[in-house]
């Protein structure tokens, strides 16, 4: 399928940018991350979640005053959260506004009430920390991660809590990692957006020498298959980065890189070409290869969230009608 680029379906950046912000250190890390892609054309909102506290309160006599007590200091937490990060955007020109979600008063979960934002707020980038296993990053993985891409309708940038790209403008060096799927081809099209003349692009297909199909055919035709499978998807993206007019004046380049035979996989592969390539930003779509070989590699993308040490933009498959 090749897809055509037009004025109507590429835009220029991200117009509504939805930042959820939470009191940890990878939290501050993403809110520092987002001032450099907005501008005066954009509108950012600061969303803060306070958890319901009432699954760590003990029932009886006392549980009302436990209760409104924790609710006051996880109140208290995401409110001081939200105004450090809203004093990042003071000379961005930005329009910047602050929504506060209570799930002790409206009840529901973090990862529902996040989509519903985002969805009802019509975001077009929806911004959160990680941490390994924990912090916002549960939010994006695991049986989460599903629901959320499926529901809030837009891109996830998950930034990393410890990694070394600290951005001082818009992403220099950005990389995509493709495999031929629509969710790829739109991961292209979204990612060229923070696209600009001078800008380093490097498009990756990961030939998983470590998959281990030899019980239905030969390794080595199975390699060949993916090599010729590979070089079709690099040109295909080539090709079309090539038609849309932000990534005009930006160096392009692809290559094929390969698993090890053994102890390795795909989503290990990226991350290291991210690290080897100094990629400043990592793009990939949510989701990958069908069939046989899908079943086996399970979510490539949430495997690559749980290792990654670069910002991560995950870009939803786009819905057909």
């Amino acid at each position: 399928m090749e897809l055509q680029a037009t004025n109507t379906d590429v835009r220029t950046g991200f117009k509504r940018i939805l930042l959820c912000v939470d009191p940890t250190a990878a939290s501050a890390r993403a809110a520092a991350f987002v001032p450099h892609l907005a501008n005066k054309e954009t509108h950012v909102r600061i969303v803060g979640v306070v958890e319901n506290a009432r699954a760590v309160i003990p029932r009886g006599p006392l549980a009302a005053f436990h209760l409104s007590a924790a609710r006051a200091l996880l109140l208290q937490d995401v409110e001081n959260a939200c105004a450090t990060a809203q004093e990042l955007f003071a000379s961005s020109g930005a329009k910047v506004e602050v929504q506060i979600i209570d799930l002790i008063t409206n009840g529901g979960e973090v990862v529902h009430a996040l989509a519903k934002a985002a969805q009802d707020w019509q975001a077009d980038l929806l911004v959160m920390g990680s941490r390994q296993h924990q912090g916002l990053l549960h939010w994006v993985e695991g049986a989460v991660s599903e629901p959320l891409m499926k529901f809030a309708a837009c891109a996830i940038l998950v930034v990393p809590e410890h990694g070394d790209v600290e951005w001082r403008g818009r992403p220099q060096r950005i990389l995509f990692a493709v495999d031929g799927s629509s969710a790829s081809q739109e991961a292209l099209r979204i990612g060229a957006r923070l696209a600009r003349a001078g800008t380093e692009l490097r498009a990756i297909y990961v030939v998983d020498r470590a998959v281990r199909l030899t019980d239905f055919v030969p390794l080595t035709v199975l390699e060949d298959g993916l090599v010729e499978e590979g070089n079709a998807s690099l040109a295909q993206a080539s090709q079309f980065l090539e038609t849309l007019p932000e990534a005009g004046g930006a160096h392009l380049e692809t290559a094929l890189v390969n698993t090890d035979q053994a102890n390795d996989d795909v989503a290990h592969a990226i991350e290291r070409e991210a690290q080897t390539w100094h990629a400043d930003l990592l793009v990939m779509g949510t989701h990958g290869r069908r069939g046989l070989v899908r079943c086996l590699l399970g979510s490539v993308a949430n495997r690559v969230a749980g290792i990654a040490r670069t910002p991560l933009l995950l870009v939803r498959e786009k819905d057909v009608s």
